[in-house]
């Protein structure tokens, strides 16, 4: 029954996965955003470490959207399988994504040495913040291999219906992250170069992890080096169905790289230190909203699999009531209390205080969010692969990029433009996503008939 999400209260076995699953997710950023708090304390520097590593954030979301391309494209297609009791089919997924996420870490760690120096400072770096961008980016590099693997390969074990062993995954190297951290920034003095190692060693020891669940006795589709030769019929598959979360991360990093340059242009340094924060904010508070979603894609993609329909629809309902509910009181903790969320980060008072305006403009649209999350991961874990790309592109590339850029350029106060573009791509791209979903896919479940 753990394991059959055919049988069951479909509500029930949701929260199963989504808990653990929200529980790693806000320690998987503590590899990240721990790093940010420590380094907006240490002493003398002004701001200009936590700007730097800022700057770093577009490249760790190319990373992030190869993984998700290979690792989150390959996990839905293997709980269809599964559900369609294709268990073979399963394990040769999870094997070519094993594969996939190997080779092309390799590659962007390479890229990302060869040609470092530029994209820093197109991403927005001064001579001031380079050097501390520069430095924690070519320590964080190393790492790159074990961090697409880990997070990669973890979405195999959630697939398999082990959330709190894949919460475990995360649990341990943000628990190792959290000890050397201080240890390293300040009892070693070695400052951001501390902050870098730290995360590195979690990464690896995470990575280990997974690997040894994905090949041991315990897991129900195992990793087998028979699969690691590669069907380009099946790689086409996993990276059809992966693209909506590969260009969504990948958007994601544009979208920074072009908000850091026009927040260079209108508000300089202390307002990429700014948006540093608050999409440190934005990412821990929305991770409820990803568990959730995330949690329903395994559950969704079985039934979908063993043609249990009507399964499905609740799924939806359930998924969507739950992150609405948690929207609103997120939403309304952050526009009545936003100091403390900026604190947390930062002890720069001008930081805080010019920050508070733009909590409030940068999360306007905060609630709309969940139907962009919902839609999304209906497309996903049903294998509408085009569906789940074209929204993807919609949201950040059709809305936020030539918003950033013109809003600065016909409002009087440009920076306020900045940060609302965020909240209009919220609103208008996740209803778009959301009805889309509803007409296309939730409303045409109902005319298939459910297997018993």
């Amino acid at each position: 029954m753990e394991h059959d999400f055919s049988k069951g209260s479909v509500s029930r076995h949701i929260m199963a996965q989504a808990v653990p699953l929200m529980i790693a997710q806000v320690l998987q950023l503590l590899y990240n955003v721990v790093d940010r708090i420590y380094i907006g304390h240490l002493p003398g520097e002004n701001g200009l470490a936590l700007t730097g590593i800022g700057l770093v954030f577009p490249i760790i979301s190319v990373i992030s959207a190869f993984t998700n391309l290979f690792g989150m494209g390959g996990a839905p297609l293997c709980s269809i399988a599964r559900g369609a009791g294709q268990t073979e089919k399963a394990e040769k997924i999870m094997g070519h994504s094993a594969v996939l996420l190997f080779g092309s870490s390799f590659f962007l760690m390479a890229a990302c040495y060869l040609f470092g120096r530029p994209p820093l400072y197109l991403l927005g770096a001064s001579d001031a913040t380079y050097v501390y961008a520069n430095t924690y980016l070519t320590i964080y590099l190393l790492g790159t291999v074990f961090f697409m693997l880990g997070n990669g390969m973890n979405c195999f074990i959630t697939s398999q219906g082990f959330p709190k062993t894949a919460m475990c995954t995360t649990m341990l190297g943000a628990v190792i992250n959290l000890i050397l951290d201080p240890v390293l920034i300040f009892g070693f003095d070695m400052g951001i170069e501390g902050a870098a190692i730290a995360t590195v060693v979690s990464q690896v020891i995470s990575c280990v992890w997974v690997l040894k669940f994905l090949t041991g006795k315990k897991a129900i589709l195992r990793l087998q080096k028979r699969y690691f030769r590669l069907e380009w019929a099946l790689v086409r598959e996993i990276t059809g169905l992966g693209m909506s979360g590969f260009i969504m991360q990948a958007t994601n990093s544009v979208a920074q790289i072009v908000c850091n340059a026009m927040l260079g242009i209108y508000g300089g340094d202390l307002y990429i230190g700014i948006m540093t924060i608050l999409n440190s904010v934005r990412e821990v508070l929305s991770m409820p909203v990803s568990g959730i979603t995330n949690g329903a894609q395994p559950v969704l993609g079985f039934n979908y699999g063993a043609k249990q329909y009507g399964r499905i629809k609740k799924g939806i309902c359930f998924m969507t009531a739950a992150g609405s509910l948690y929207t609103i009181v997120a939403w309304a903790a952050l526009v009545f209390f936003p100091e403390p969320f900026l604190a947390l980060f930062t002890g720069n008072s001008e930081m805080i205080e010019k920050g508070v305006r733009a909590v409030h403009l940068y999360f306007a649209g905060f609630v709309f969010m969940l139907f962009q999350f919902s839609g999304q991961s209906v497309f996903v874990a049903l294998g509408k692969s085009k569906r789940a790309v074209f929204f993807s592109l919609f949201r950040k590339v059709v809305i936020v990029l030539p918003l950033t850029v013109l809003l600065p350029r016909i409002m009087e106060d440009s920076v306020a433009g900045i940060f609302l573009a965020e909240p209009i791509s919220n609103v208008i791209g996740g209803l778009a996503c959301f009805f889309t979903m509803y007409f296309t896919v939730y409303r045409k479940l109902g005319t298939k008939p459910e297997h018993p």
